[in-house]
Parts: C-alpha cells; sequence; structure tokens
C-alpha cells in the first residue's frame, strides 16, 4: 500500500499537475505511519519513497544508459541505488518520528509527521550535493499553495502540503477533537494561499527589455559527432539572425559541440555580428584544456569585455563521477566518459548585461532555490539554460520547467528558460508560463519582459523561518512522546 502511494505521487508533479494527489498520496503514508514501531516505519517509509523515485526518476536511467553510453546493467545499477538513496530519506522520517514522537492523534498528524517529513525533505537537498527533485512544493504551481512561494518557498509550500495531508488522516481515523483540528487547519492553510495568491511582492523596472531564447533541436546522440560541428553552427547562426532586434538572445546549455577555445573566429564574428544589431548574445559552450583535462560548462556574455559564469553545482555520473579509480580506469577503457568537470566558484556575480543583473543557472542548478538568494535583491532578472535532451521524451522536461517556475515565483522575477530540445519558455514573476516552444522542434521565442527590483519575503529570509518552525514544533512535540521504545 505505501509503494503503491509512492507510485502513485508524480501524478501530482507535471506533465500531469494533478496537484490533488500530492496531499493524498502523503495522507496514505502518515496514516500507515500510525503508532508504528520504528523498524516497521522505516520500512514503510523505504516502500513509499521506492514507489515515488522509481515512476518519479525513472529518466535517469535514459540519461546514463542512452545519452550517457553505459551498459545496460551498471546504468540500472546506479539508477536503482540513486532511487533507494533518495527513498531512505522518507524512510528516516518514519523511523525517527516513531521513536522519538508521536506518530497518532492531532498532534502526530498535524505536527509531528509533517514538520519531519519536512525537515528530511529539507536535508535531500543538500546531503551529498542534493537532490531536491519531487519535493513536494513543486507539485503545487497549480494551486493556491503557489502563494507561499515569495512568502515561505519550496519547503513552505511543502509543509502546506503535508499539513494538509496529515489533516486529511485527522479527518478520517482522528477524535472529534482532531477533525475540528483538522479542519481549523485546512481552512487556515489553504485560505492564507488564497489571499496570497497574485500578489506582487517585486516592482517592474520602467525600461522593457527584448528577447529571444533558441531552441536548436539537435538530437543528443549527434551532437557530438565531429560532423555534426559545422551544421550545429549554421543552425544557430541562422536562429540568432531569426532574432535580430532583440536586446538579449539566449542559447542553450553547451550549443556549441566544442570547446570555447576551439571557436574563438566563430564566436568573434556572432558578436561582431550582434554588436551591430544593438544585440547582446548569451552563448552555452564547454570551456577547457585537454592537457590538463580541465574543463567546465560556461554561459559566456558576448559583451564589449566578455562575462563568463561556471556552473557551480555538477550532475553526479553526468559531469562528474564519484567512483574510484579502479572504476574510472575501467570507464577509460571501455571508451565510455570518464572526465570530471570543474565546478565554478560559488560567489561569482551576476552578469551586467543590456541594462540587467542577470542571475544565471545551468541546467539543474535551478533545482536549489536557496543557492539563487544570494543574487538577490541584486539581480533583475533570472536565465536558466539547459540540455533536457539527456531525458528523452520522458517526463523529466516538464518536471523540470515545473521547477523553474517556483524559482521565478520565489524571486519575483521574469526567468528565461532556453533548452536545446525543450522546453524552453519564458515564465513571470509568478511563476506562471507565458510562452513555449514546442519539445523537439527548432524555433526561436521572442517576447518583451521587465527586469524586476525589490525583494520578496523568501528572498530576504530564506528558508530560515521554515526550518527554525519546524525544529520548534518537534521541540514542542517531544515531552508528549509516550513511547520512545
Amino acid at each position: 500500500m505505501a509503494a503503491a502511494a509512492g507510485a502513485a505521487l508524480p501524478l501530482a508533479f507535471a506533465p500531469f499537475d494533478q496537484f490533488w494527489m500530492a496531499p493524498l498520496c502523503y495522507a496514505v503514508l502518515f496514516g500507515l505511519w500510525r503508532e508504528q514501531r520504528p523498524r516497521r516505519a522505516f520500512c514503510l517509509g523505504l516502500a513509499f519513497g521506492v514507489g515515488a523515485f522509481t515512476a518519479g526518476t525513472y529518466w535517469t536511467y535514459i540519461s546514463v544508459h542512452e545519452f550517457g553510453q553505459l551498459p545496460a546493467l551498471p546504468s540500472a545499477a546506479i539508477s536503482g541505488v540513486l532511487i533507494v538513496a533518495l527513498a531512505v530519506f522518507f524512510a528516516a522520517a518514519g523511523a525517527i518520528a516513531a521513536r522519538w514522537f508521536p506518530t497518532a492523534g492531532a498532534w502526530g498528524w498535524l505536527a509531528v509527521l509533517p514538520a519531519v517529513t519536512l525537515l528530511m525533505e529539507w536535508s535531500r537537498g543538500w546531503v551529498l550535493t542534493g537532490f531536491g527533485w519531487l519535493s513536494a512544493g513543486y507539485s503545487q504551481t497549480e494551486s493556491w499553495i503557489m502563494g507561499y512561494a515569495p512568502v515561505l518557498g519550496q519547503h513552505g509550500m511543502g509543509w502546506a502540503v503535508y499539513a494538509t495531508a496529515g489533516a486529511l488522516v485527522a479527518l478520517v481515523l482522528g477524535s472529534t477533537r482532531a477533525r475540528v483540528a483538522a479542519a481549523v487547519v485546512i481552512v487556515l492553510v489553504w485560505g492564507a494561499a488564497g489571499l496570497l495568491a497574485g500578489r506582487a511582492w517585486t516592482e517592474p523596472r520602467e525600461e522593457a527589455l527584448s528577447v529571444a531564447l533558441l531552441q536548436g533541436a539537435v538530437e543528443q546522440d549527434l551532437k557530438w559527432r565531429p560532423e555534426q560541428l559545422a551544421p550545429t553552427l549554421e543552425l544557430y547562426r541562422r536562429l540568432t539572425e531569426q532574432g535580430r532586434g532583440s536586446d538579449l538572445i539566449v542559447w542553450p546549455e553547451a550549443a556549441i559541440p566544442a570547446l570555447y577555445e576551439q571557436v574563438q573566429p566563430y564566436l568573434a564574428d556572432l558578436q561582431a555580428w550582434s554588436e551591430r544589431n544593438g544585440s547582446t548574445v548569451l552563448v552555452g559552450i564547454l570551456r577547457g584544456d585537454f592537457r590538463t583535462e580541465v574543463f567546465q560548462n560556461v554561459l559566456v556574455a558576448l559583451t564589449e569585455q566578455r562575462q563568463v559564469y561556471v556552473k557551480r553545482h555538477l550532475v553526479p555520473f553526468g559531469e562528474y563521477f564519484p567512483v574510484p579509480d579502479f572504476v574510472r580506469n575501467w570507464m577509460r577503457l571501455m571508451n565510455l566518459p570518464y572526465t570530471d568537470l570543474t565546478p565554478g566558484d560559488p560567489d561569482q556575480p551576476a552578469l551586467d548585461v543590456a541594462g540587467e543583473r542577470i542571475a544565471v543557472t545551468i541546467c539543474y542548478e535551478d533545482v536549489f532555490g536557496a543557492e539563487q538568494l544570494r543574487y538577490l535583491p541584486e539581480a533583475t532578472l533570472l536565465v536558466n539554460v539547459s540540455n533536457d535532451a539527456w531525458f528523452g521524451d520522458s517526463i523529466a522536461p516538464h518536471q523540470h520547467l515545473q521547477i523553474a517556475r517556483l524559482r521565478a515565483a520565489e524571486a519575483g522575477r521574469y526567468l528565461l528558460r532556453a533548452t536545446n530540445t525543450g522546453i524552453t519558455a519564458v515564465i513571470d514573476p509568478l511563476g506562471r508560463e507565458l510562452a513555449r516552444i514546442p519539445q523537439f522542434e527548432p524555433g526561436v521565442l521572442r517576447y518583451t519582459v521587465r527586469g524586476h527590483t525589490g525583494a520578496t519575503p523568501y528572498a530576504r529570509w530564506g528558508n530560515w523561518p521554515v526550518l527554525i518552525a519546524a525544529f520548534a514544533v518537534l521541540a514542542l512535540a517531544f515531552p508528549r512522546t509516550k513511547n520512545r521504545g
């Protein structure tokens, strides 16, 4: 039952967007944790997590096997280990709650289980570099709960989901008193969200900015073939020319299948063209040196003095390989990818481009919302470039766009998203998708946006209010436990 509830959880996220499924699935888990012993609660949480992450992140196998070129068995092993490792956080939440706190009654359902589950979700976002995919808050981009994004961020939204789940359990299994408390919680949580929904916390700048986002739709299994370099360069030159007249033209992550050092004449011509036409181009590319084997994933702004953003948060088994040397040697012998990229400085400045201060993230860096806060409120615009071709025609690109929508709402800024095969989109400061290019189709998305100034409450406070409140709830609940054995 726990595994089935977990497997149904991804229906709450994009592209399905059945947001009501999230509190319902978590309610099943909370109900199953009712007065269980720690070992049993651990197993139930593990089953729920394995179901959720198998159904919701199956695309990691596609990335590693089909495009990372690892054989099927090692790819399945890597995906399986990742799924179990992520599921352990649900398991740990159940065991901790069962060992030290009440897991039934009003306190258990409405306070303890939501707080413990939230703190374990927060931990999942940073332990061992973190993997915050399928966090509860992301499921609510189509509900009133989105109103909490600029105030309490992703984890505040997640707590609202967990509190709703606990209230559902209390309504079904609780005493009359617990049911009254549950009804009050639901009214408060959703009523406050409704009042906050649509409220603007930041101010648009006076000058508008015309943008062009490029999507080349170059297939991942063709992209790095030597014969593909010239056609790709010509493709992006043509798409760039279609963006003529735009103040800002944004290319996807690693759009050019060559190193920055190898295409300097091409970039010089591109920069000269953009200067003649009053545009600034942001180019996604790799840079590095084969002699030192130091490579980086970068976004280059072709301004008078070129500015470079270097990706800081790298993808395990995609951009670096946390494996022993003997495994790396085997990968080299098997002609498999084995070289690690080098991360950028965590304190890189925003890019000064087209009269805006731009906070850049590359690929899944936008999953780490707290890392974005260092750019705010200085940054006036958000840009995310990605290459979701790694995930094929799966649910991952849709989930990734949903994550980007939450980042825009947290910051109260427009977010421009340029990807290789989709989904390229413009997102407004409330997290609403305004326009997109269909997946797997080359094209140029032109739009007019405005930079924003000011700071949302979340930009000022970050996750601290939610974390402090969650720890405070557990501190109050701890003496109420009856069975710690």
